[in-house]
């Protein structure tokens, strides 16, 4: 009776441990689970699959940009433009102002309304006024009717005038009101004056002068010298980023 080697149960055992299926060899069993390679493959990292390109990060080679922009030049320009505009807007109102003035021709003189107390400015109108040729006369005011009243009748201290318009005038004398209401106004020596000469009576244009020239300067000023720094701060910056190889 020939002998033959125990066999284990099931029939399929491998003598090194391994079992068998269908005559598979040991090595030609299912990939193992739990994130194991596949055999024979490659390594793979960063979820990356076979035969994807590497991804490499890219850098700028840009030139940066130059700070501040272009677009803050629009600063000072805004500010010019506004020292324009606040000029014009003020000598429109100036000349509104002066030919809302009270006038009585000369050397005939007149009635004038005053309608409101306090002090007011006279003026000469009349050709060449402006520069100072104004003939030698005096001028008497007096209340038309109560209840108006006047103050005080001065020379005017300072040097004024104005050509606006159709308008050439000096100031010559100061009127302190103490109630309003009409006057008369009675020139003395006036027969030099002009064809077309005026007395106005009106506010002082000294003052609005003063407002309508100072903040167009300081506007004015104020766009230049931003755009002197913008214009500075900018070619600095772009001689730096050149330098540096940009």
């Amino acid at each position: 009776m020939d002998s033959q080697p125990d066999q284990p149960p099931g029939g399929g055992a491998d003598p090194w441990g391994g079992s068998q299926s269908g005559g598979d060899q040991p090595w030609a069993g299912t990939p193992p689970s739990g994130g194991g390679q596949p055999p024979g493959g490659i390594p793979q990292f960063g979820g990356q699959y076979p035969g994807q390109p590497p991804v490499i990060a890219g850098t700028g080679t840009g030139r940066p940009r130059v700070r501040p922009g272009r677009i803050w030049y629009l600063v000072p320009i805004l500010l010019i433009l506004g020292g324009i505009a606040w000029v014009v807007f003020g000598f429109v109102s100036l000349s509104s102002k002066v030919d809302s003035f009270a006038r009585v021709p000369l050397p005939a003189g007149g009635t004038v309304a005053l309608n409101h107390d306090g002090g007011y400015v006279v003026y000469y109108e009349g050709p060449g006024a402006n520069s100072g040729r104004i003939p030698s006369f005096t001028v008497q005011i007096k209340p038309a009717a109560p209840p108006a009243a006047v103050g005080s009748l001065q020379t005017y201290g300072s040097s004024v005038n104005y050509a606006i318009g159709a308008h050439q005038g000096r100031a010559v004398l100061t009127l302190q009101v103490v109630h309003p209401g009409k006057f008369v106004v009675a020139p003395s020596g006036a027969g030099a004056a002009t064809d077309g000469s005026d007395l106005a009576f009106g506010q002082s244009i000294g003052g609005s002068i003063v407002d309508i020239v100072l903040p167009t300067i300081g506007l004015i000023f104020l766009g230049v010298a931003s755009w002197i720094i913008l214009f500075v701060i900018r070619l600095t910056r772009t001689r730096r980023a050149r330098a540096q190889g940009y």
